[in-house]
């Protein structure tokens, strides 16, 4: 399976380095270069149509930047949701960092916030296992969910996603074949 995933937009925590995980946080009014962004991913969207599904978080961040470039029919899926940060949400991502700097940078699988990042990854197996018989998707997600995929789809684990970086707005390309999901 081929899977196109857009993280959201910025939103204004986004702007503040603020986690948000599983708070349903609006994104913010595309700015000039968030429009020449979209501008150059829709070229890359437009390389890998057509879609057997487009699918959103059930997050309205994910939602919304579906929206913005111009997906209204969008199948919302829970799975795609963003890691619980506990109560690190609504704090300086760089604390999170600061007090779990080992764990987070190199065995995130060993780590517990809102939820164990074990289960991101069982998560993101499920994902794949649902929709294992399509050949291509495109998903509107979150910074964390995608860093897992890319170190899953590299590595077979998630202890690499936190030293991979994705930006709002990044537009990416994972394969996953049948054999890993």
């Amino acid at each position: 399976m081929q899977l196109a995933i857009i993280r959201h937009l910025p939103t204004a925590w986004n702007k503040l380095g603020l986690l948000q995980g599983k708070r349903d946080i609006e994104i913010l009014e595309p700015s000039s270069s968030d429009k020449k962004k979209i501008e150059n991913n829709f070229k890359k969207i437009s390389e890998h149509q057509p879609f057997d599904r487009v699918l959103t978080s059930s997050l309205i961040r994910t939602q919304q930047s579906a929206s913005v470039y111009g997906f209204s029919s969008f199948h919302k899926e829970p799975l795609l949701d963003e890691l619980n940060f506990g109560l690190y949400e609504g704090k300086p991502k760089n604390l999170l960092i600061e007090e779990n700097y080992n764990d987070w940078l190199n065995e995130p699988r060993n780590l517990t916030l809102g939820e164990p990042l074990v289960d991101l990854e069982n998560r993101i197996g499920k994902f794949l296992e649902k929709y294992k018989m399509y050949s291509s998707i495109l998903a509107f997600g979150h910074g964390s969910w995608i860093r897992a995929a890319m170190s899953l789809e590299q590595s077979g684990d998630i202890n690499m996603m936190n030293q991979i970086t994705v930006h709002n707005n990044d537009f990416i390309i994972l394969e996953f074949d049948q054999k890993k999901g």
